[in-house]
């Protein structure tokens, strides 16, 4: 497509920003357009890389481990709100570990008695901690120094003419309505923000399919401690049952978080389904729609790697 004309972009979570920021500087018009900027479930995030429960596995890889090395590059400006940090991941199971984390720097496996109590197995490793309110601020005033036009507003359809003659959905679970797409569903989580009692590594628990998750992330003065996954509930309303059950499972790793006050709650609905959908469909008057979405709660770890498909792929100048 022509550098001049103008690309059009549904959502402003992590997937939206991040593919509006590498087609703004490949060069192409941007204007993104979105209900929410930031997009609520993105500000939600914990967030650490990982490719955890999400398909299909050989795109994922290749989308992560893009991300990954992008990730690694703005770790080296604190403004950007990344950091490398060293953590664990523990099971309470003999599980074996995924392949992804034996290949990151400082992996090792740790013995029992450097894990809390009721755990039987753990790895440390080195990754990325994401402060998404500082991050998605970045990827923001990134896209607008690019020459990008973010609006706030509702898209209720595609061929909208309105939206241009190429259009990239990133609307997440939006797209059930947009484009028709049943086999998305939401997925509740819920973070609590606390004040940092001084915890510089991460934790957390291996829980497969679970809806309790156990992750504590420490972005500076704060943590962000989760968390659920409630397959199938879209509600954003705080439950303080969960919360209360959050900071318990927390606490009972790292006692300290005892003295720690609560800051805030975080609800998200993770856009869930079979396999990630990064594809073209081309409309039957010429016009172009891109899809970007279903990421589930690994959006922030694919971001990168499924923006550079879309750019390389199907928008090439």
């Amino acid at each position: 497509m022509a550098a001049t004309e103008q690309v059009t972009v549904i959502g402003a979570g992590v997937s939206g920003l991040t593919t509006a920021v590498v087609l703004a500087e490949a060069g192409l018009r941007v204007r993104v357009i979105a209900e929410d900027i930031p997009g609520r479930t993105s500000l939600a995030a914990g967030a650490m890389w990982g490719p955890y429960l999400v398909e299909p596995k050989d795109k994922v890889d290749e989308w992560s481990w893009h991300s990954l090395g992008v990730f690694r590059s703005l770790a080296g400006d604190p403004t950007t709100g990344v950091r490398i940090a060293s953590g664990i991941e523990a099971s309470r199971h003999a599980d074996a570990p995924p392949e992804w984390a034996m290949t990151l720097p400082g992996f090792q496996p740790c013995p029992v008695s450097a894990l809390p109590p009721g755990f039987t197995a753990g790895y440390r490793f080195e990754v990325p901690l994401i402060d998404m309110p500082v991050y998605l601020a970045h990827l923001r005033d990134r896209l607008l120094a690019a020459g990008a036009t973010i609006e706030q507003g509702t898209v209720t359809d595609l061929d909208d003419p309105d939206l241009g003659r190429t259009v990239v959905n990133c609307t997440g679970l939006g797209a059930r309505h947009l484009a028709a797409d049943h086999d998305l569903r939401p997925i509740r989580g819920q973070h609590v923000v606390v004040t940092n009692p001084g915890l510089t590594d991460f934790f957390s628990e291996d829980t497969g399919t679970s809806p309790d998750l156990l992750c504590i992330y420490p972005h500076g003065n704060t943590v962000v401690l989760g968390g659920t996954a409630i397959d199938g509930q879209g509600d954003l309303a705080p439950d303080p049952a969960a919360a209360d059950a959050i900071l318990h499972r927390c606490t009972a790793v790292e006692p300290r978080l005892a003295q720690a006050r609560v800051l805030a709650h975080r609800i998200g609905t993770r856009p869930t389904r079979p396999a990630v959908r990064v594809e073209a469909e081309p409309r039957h008057d010429g016009r172009l729609v891109v899809h970007n979405y279903g990421h589930g709660g690994a959006g922030v770890t694919l971001s990168w790697g499924c923006a550079q498909k879309i750019e390389k792929r199907y928008l090439r100048i």
